[in-house]
């Protein structure tokens, strides 16, 4: 009988179009300040033989119909470098991309259960827990919780490994994922 996997860690939007200081829509200095939490967690989860799921942002040039072309700037543009994982996330991803633990994916709204797949891999692995980290904490980390918590999901938001471009966004939003989705928010 194999041993199923019962937590994982969703690394969520951590490109550079969303951190780096040359970002599309980004959170600059808060994001990048991440960078050493995210990677130190990403690579514990592997080793611990958890399964991780890096959610990234995919957006089509020139799409006027998407929704966010309304409120943001054109950003994570497929095929540009913008959708590259920031800093040495990337440098696990291409060291581990073969793992049967890390699963890269595509997501084209804020919510990285909208759209996908991700529910299915994480039912087919028997977790119950989710842990996120990423950017940006009020929109994309906000709207995968809720999501969660409506599926059932425990969720551990881990602040070290969150970020926002809106200070006051990103404090609410952790009383938010505390107080409203019972999330257990690790410092």
């Amino acid at each position: 009988m194999c041993n199923l996997v019962k937590k994982a860690l969703i690394n969520i939007d951590y490109t550079v179009d969303f951190v780096a200081d040359e970002g599309k829509l980004t959170c600059g200095k808060p994001g990048q300040e991440l960078e050493n939490y995210i990677a130190d967690l990403t690579e514990t989860f592997l080793q611990d033989g958890d399964f991780v799921a890096l959610a990234i942002d995919a957006h089509t040039e020139g799409d006027t119909h998407h929704p966010e072309s309304k409120l943001f700037p054109p950003h994570n543009i497929i095929g540009t470098a913008g959708r590259t994982l920031y800093g040495r996330l990337e440098e696990i991803y291409q060291t581990h991309h073969d793992n049967s633990l890390l699963y890269y994916f595509d997501k084209t709204r804020y919510s990285a259960f909208a759209g996908t797949d991700l529910e299915l891999r994480l039912r087919e692995r028997g977790i119950q827990e989710i842990h996120l980290v990423g950017v940006c904490t009020d929109i994309c980390i906000l709207h995968t919780a809720v999501d969660a918590y409506n599926k059932g999901f425990q969720i551990v938001v881990h602040e070290s490994g969150v970020a926002s471009f809106n200070q006051a966004g990103h404090e609410w939003a952790l009383g938010h994922f505390k107080h409203t989705l019972g999330a257990t928010i690790v410092s």
